[in-house]
C-alpha cells in the first residue's frame, strides 16, 4: 500500500507540473491551438551536439576526414547520407507518428506557412546508440529537443515552449540472437535515429491533445 502511496503522489506530480509523456511545458500555454486544423512544422539542427561532440559540424569533419583517408569519397558519401537522413527519414517519421496523435484532436502537422501557428523543432542533442555483433545494442539512441510554438506571421513571438529530452527509439533493433547476426539493418545510426523522432512525434501529438482537453 505504502508503494501504491508513493506511486499516486508521483503521477500528480509529474501531471500537475505539465510534464506527460517525457515533455515538460517549460513556459506559455498551448490553449490557442483550440479549434486549429493545421500547425506548420519547421526544424532547427543549427544547435545540435552529436554524442561526444558538441557540433554537429565537429562529428562530421572526424567523420569524413577519417573515412575519406581511409578511402577516398567514403567519407563525402557518408556525410552526405547523414545529412538527407534528416528531410527524408527523420522529419517524414516524426510527422507520421504526430499526426497520428493528433488527429484524436482534430490537428494535423505539416510544413504549411498558410497556417496560423508554427511548431518549431528544434534538436539540440543526438546520440546514434552503439551495436555490437555478440550482445546486439550496447547503447540506445536517443536525442533531445526543444520546441517553440510561434505565430507563423510573427516567428519572434514565441507562445509557448516545450522540452522533451531523452527520447529513445519506439523500439530496440534486435542485431543477433546467441551471436549471429539477424538484423544487419540495426548497423545503420539513422535507422535507430529514426526512431527516436517516431517517438518524439507520438509524444508531442499526445502531450498536445492532452493539453487542450
Amino acid at each position: 500500500m505504502k508503494k501504491i502511496g508513493i506511486a499516486m503522489i508521483t503521477l500528480a506530480l509529474i501531471f500537475g507540473s505539465g510534464a506527460i509523456f517525457g515533455q515538460k511545458l517549460k513556459s506559455g500555454d498551448l490553449k490557442v491551438l483550440k479549434g486549429q486544423t493545421t500547425i506548420n512544422l519547421q526544424y532547427d539542427y543549427s544547435a545540435m551536439a552529436v554524442g561526444k561532440f558538441d557540433t554537429e559540424a565537429e562529428y562530421l569533419k572526424k567523420g569524413t576526414d577519417e573515412r575519406n583517408a581511409k578511402e577516398a569519397g567514403t567519407g563525402d558519401a557518408w556525410a552526405a547520407k547523414w545529412n538527407t537522413g534528416k528531410t527524408e527519414k527523420y522529419q517524414p517519421a516524426f510527422e507520421e507518428d504526430f499526426n497520428k496523435q493528433a488527429a484524436d484532436c482534430g490537428i494535423s502537422g505539416k510544413s504549411d506557412p498558410s497556417a496560423k501557428y508554427t511548431l518549431i523543432m528544434h534538436v539540440t542533442y543526438v546520440e546514434q546508440g552503439v551495436e555490437t555483433v555478440v550482445m546486439g545494442t550496447a547503447k540506445s539512441a536517443s536525442i533531445d529537443l526543444s520546441y517553440d510554438l510561434v505565430e507563423t506571421s510573427a516567428p519572434g513571438k514565441v507562445i509557448a515552449v516545450i522540452a522533451a529530452d531523452g527520447i529513445k527509439p519506439k523500439a530496440e533493433f534486435k542485431t543477433s540472437v546467441g551471436g549471429v547476426s539477424v538484423n544487419k539493418s540495426a548497423y545503420d545510426p539513422t535507422l535507430r535515429i529514426g526512431q527516436c523522432f517516431e517517438s518524439a512525434g507520438k509524444q508531442i501529438g499526445k502531450f498536445i491533445c492532452k493539453q487542450l482537453k
